[in-house]
């Protein structure tokens, strides 16, 4: 997997491509984006558009980054999934703790507006049913 990370104004933008498989993959994603918060950056876009496959590495990346977003008071948005990963997300019932947008220019528009620490940063509700949907928090944009 190949990495990248730029920023548009106050927004880093995390670029993966290529497989997401078992490996060094996870801890080095985990590490940059501590390392990310570390340096205060409180908009993360994750971008999936060159991500064909996704397993059990890439969900555990994604269920701590969220942890580690959060826990620094940040926001983070999913971009750019194709139907393969985001089936697996929506699969182990993962798609719902996440804000997921068809694009870059939708997650930065996301991530830009007046409101986006407090609206793009779901909160799981546990009195909820296993897989209901909270409107608003995995919404396609």
């Amino acid at each position: 997997m190949r990495i990248a990370v730029r920023f548009k104004d106050d927004v880093a933008i995390l670029s993966l491509s290529g497989k997401f498989l078992a490996g060094s993959d996870g801890p080095y994603l985990r590490q940059k984006v501590k390392d990310l918060m570390d340096a205060g950056t409180r908009k993360l876009m994750v971008d999936f558009e060159d991500v064909p496959y996704i397993d059990s590495t890439g969900l555990g990346f994604l269920a701590g980054g969220r942890v580690t977003v959060q826990s620094a008071g940040a926001t983070m948005v999913l971009a750019n999934l194709n139907p393969h990963v985001r089936k697996i997300l929506d699969d182990v019932n993962l798609a719902q703790f996440f804000v997921i947008t068809e694009s870059e220019a939708a997650a930065l528009a996301l991530l830009n507006a007046p409101d986006a620490a407090a609206g793009a940063s779901p909160q799981p509700d546990k009195r909820e049913g296993k897989g209901k949907k909270r409107p608003g928090l995995s919404a396609e944009v």
